[in-house]
């Protein structure tokens, strides 16, 4: 189960990147995170622009709202998504369409 936590009121969960795939996609769990498939390569921050648009669509927030706090350069990430707490992103992920959630 993907393991949300508050960081000033906004939600933060891990996140495990795969670049270079076919398609762009939330995958399913990874331990306490994650997984993303990514059609971007981590070449001037363009697999960390596309993971924040894939989940601003996901959580139905801005792209501006969502960042990543730490891992930019690594596979393993946190995002944190503004606006949101913990509880109601994990509310968005349990209704949506992701297998193995």
């Amino acid at each position: 189960m993907v393991e949300f936590h508050e960081k000033k009121g906004n939600a933060v969960f891990g996140v495990r990147v795969q670049p270079r795939s076919s398609k762009t996609a939330v995958s399913g769990p990874y331990g306490n995170a994650l997984k993303v498939t990514l059609k971007a390569a981590p070449v001037d921050d363009a697999a960390n622009r596309e993971c924040c648009r894939l989940f601003s669509k996901l959580f139905s927030i801005p792209d501006c709202r969502v960042s990543i706090v730490s891992g930019a350069t690594s596979r393993t990430k946190s995002v944190m998504l503004e606006g949101l707490s913990a509880e109601e992103a994990r509310s968005i992920l349990r209704n949506s369409s992701i297998p193995g959630l």
